[in-house]
C-alpha cells in the first residue's frame, strides 16, 4: 500500500507544497505490534508510479517491494521541480557551475536538515518505525544519489546505509572525497553504482568514482560499488539495480 500525502518545507519553498509517498508493507495492517526499518528516498514522484514519474517510467519500488515481500517502510518525498534549478539546489550540498545552468546555490545542507530534524520525526511519530540509526536508510538516484552519499557521511548519526545510484559526483568531487576522509563514520554500508554507457559523458567520472570508492573504503566503509553493464542515467536502469541495492541494505 502506497499513502500520499501533501507536506511542505517552509525552509526552502515556504507555503508550497509537495507530495510524499509513504509505502507500507501488507503486514502494517494485520500486526499491530510490529515495527519497521524506513528507507527514505529522494525524487519520491518517480518511485512508485508511473503516472507520477517525470518522464513516465518510474522505478517500480511497489511492485519490488510487494513481491519480495519486504518489510520496510519507505518514505519518499518530492523533489522541487522549480524551473529555476529548483531540484538541483535542493539536491547539492555544495555551490557549482554548469554549463547550461549557470551557478547553483546549493541548498542541500538545508533539506537535510529539514529531513532530520522535521520529517523524520514527524514519519517517527505517525507510523510504527524502528528509529534508531540502525535501522535508518536512504537512497537516491543522480542528484538524489548525491545527496544519499552527502546523508550517511554527514548525517551518520541518523543514517547507517545509504544506496547512490549515478550520483552526480562530478558536482565536487574533490570537497565530496574530502568529506569521506574527514567523516567519522560507525558501521556504515553504502551502495554505489554507475551505468557503463553514462561514464562516457564524462571523461572524468570513472577517476573520479574510483577515488571515491577507495576513500570509502579506506574509511572502513561496508560497500558494494559497481558498473552497471550497458547501463545508462534513467529510471528503467534504476529499476533493474533494486534488487541489488536492496539486497545491500538488507544485508
Amino acid at each position: 500500500m502506497v499513502e500520499k500525502w501533501n507536506i511542505t518545507i517552509p525552509e526552502l519553498t515556504g507555503s508550497e507544497e509537495r507530495g510524499v509517498y509513504i509505502y507500507l508493507p501488507d503486514s502494517y495492517s494485520y500486526d499491530p505490534e510490529r515495527r519497521y526499518p524506513v528507507l527514505y528516498m529522494f525524487d519520491g514522484h518517480n518511485v512508485f508510479f508511473d503516472s507520477d514519474a517525470t518522464y513516465g517510467k518510474c522505478w517500480g519500488m511497489k511492485e519490488y517491494m510487494d513481491y519480495t515481500n519486504t518489510q520496510m517502510i519507505i518514505a519518499a518525498i518530492e523533489c522541487n521541480h522549480s524551473p529555476d534549478h529548483g531540484r538541483l539546489k535542493e539536491y547539492s550540498p555544495y555551490n557549482f557551475s554548469e554549463a547550461g545552468f549557470g551557478k547553483i546555490e546549493g541548498r542541500g545542507k538545508t533539506t537535510m536538515d529539514w529531513m532530520v530534524r522535521t520529517f523524520k520525526k514527524r514519519i517517527d511519530q505517525r507510523y510504527r518505525t524502528l528509529p534508531d540509526r540502525e535501522h535508518t536508510f536512504i537512497a537516491g538516484s543522480s542528484m538524489g544519489g548525491l545527496m544519499s552519499l552527502y546523508a550517511v557521511l554527514e548525517y551518520n548519526a541518523y543514517f547507517s546505509r545509504a544506496a547512490a545510484l549515478s550520483p552526480s559526483i562530478w558536482v565536487a568531487p574533490e570537497r565530496l572525497e574530502r568529506l569521506v576522509r574527514s567523516s567519522r563514520l560507525e558501521n556504515t554500508v553504502v551502495y554505489m553504482d554507475y551505468g557503463e554507457l553514462e561514464m562516457a559523458d564524462r571523461a572524468s567520472m570513472r577517476r573520479q568514482f574510483a577515488r571515491l570508492t577507495a576513500a570509502l573504503m579506506e574509511k572502513g566503509v561496508l560497500l558494494e560499488s559497481r558498473i552497471v553493464p550497458g547501463g545508462t542515467h534513467c529510471e528503467a536502469c534504476w529499476e533493474q539495480q533494486i534488487p541489488f541495492f536492496m539486497g545491500t541494505l538488507f544485508s
